[in-house]
Formats: structure tokens, C-alpha cells, sequence
């Protein structure tokens, strides 16, 4: 009669622990879900991007639709994964569209203009003189955008939306 009574017991917890398992599960997938598919929180960090983006580092927003139905533009901040380095993601701003006509500087007394190919944007950083950009890599696929920024959390002084 004990024996009964324990395996009562233990069907009720195995029961219960299936249910919080069940649960955390279903709360991962959806945070899987929103973190790769909607939106996620970044650190951005380092010299290019400023002053738009501090040095020292900002907790941006960036969504993960506009990309994937073709509403980025010129002058939107994205993350992109480097052509030169794929474990790495750069923030930078689109410059152009595929099709624009680009005019940038190689160094400070040569000019050189390029038209962004089919299916490329040209990006650059805010910060012209320390950012490793289209200027040095060519014109990136539009497929290598991960996510447009659209809100910085912190620091507190720089809460809101981006200028452009």
C-alpha cells in the first residue's frame, strides 16, 4: 500500500516537472524567436560610428524585418556582418542603394566615385577618418544586413531614436 502511495507521489512530481520543463521550453523558443527574427538589443562600441554612437558604448535596438522585406535605406544605421570577417557584426550607415552613383575619399586629396552594383549597399561610418568601411571592402550584398538600429536604451543621456 506504501508502494502505491510513493508512486503516486512520484507520477505527481515527474508530472509537475514535465509542466515547468514544457513551460521553460516554450519561453525559450519565443525568446529564440523575437531575439533573431524581431528584435534584439546590441553593444555597439568603438570609434567609427561617432558621435552618432559613443566610443565607449551604447545598447541600441535594431529590429529584424525592415532587411528581410527591403526597407532599408540611405542614411539608416544597420548591422552587417563584415565581408572581411563573418564572426564579426559592424554598425555603420547606408550611403547608398544599389544603382546610386558614390563619391567617397581614399585619403584626403583623392576622391574616387563608384556605382553600388545590384543587390549591394555602400556603407560607411559617421566617423570618416576611423572606420573600416565600402571605402576599403567594396560595396556590401544586402543579404550580409542582419538588423536596422532604431532606438538607443543606454546610456540614459542618449535614450531615444537615432538622428540622421
Amino acid at each position: 500500500m506504501r508502494l502505491l502511495s510513493y508512486m503516486g507521489q512520484w507520477k505527481s512530481a515527474a508530472k509537475e516537472v514535465l509542466d515547468r520543463t514544457a513551460i521553460v521550453a516554450k519561453f525559450l523558443c519565443l525568446l529564440h524567436v523575437t531575439n533573431n527574427y524581431l528584435c534584439s538589443p546590441t553593444l555597439v562600441y568603438g570609434p567609427s560610428m561617432l558621435p552618432t554612437l559613443n566610443l565607449t558604448g551604447d545598447v541600441v535596438l535594431a529590429e529584424h524585418v525592415s532587411h528581410r522585406i527591403g526597407k532599408v535605406g540611405t542614411g539608416d544605421v544597420v548591422l552587417v556582418r563584415s565581408p572581411v570577417d563573418p564572426r564579426r557584426i559592424l554598425t555603420k550607415r547606408v550611403v547608398g542603394m544599389e544603382g546610386d552613383t558614390v563619391s567617397f575619399y581614399v585619403d584626403p586629396m583623392y576622391s574616387q566615385t563608384t556605382v553600388v552594383p545590384k543587390g549591394h549597399v555602400w556603407i560607411q561610418g559617421d566617423n570618416t577618418y576611423a572606420s573600416s568601411d565600402s571605402r576599403h571592402f567594396g560595396s556590401v550584398p544586402y543579404g550580409l544586413i542582419q538588423g536596422k538600429v532604431f532606438f538607443r536604451v543606454w546610456p540614459p543621456d542618449g535614450f531615444g531614436t537615432l538622428e540622421q
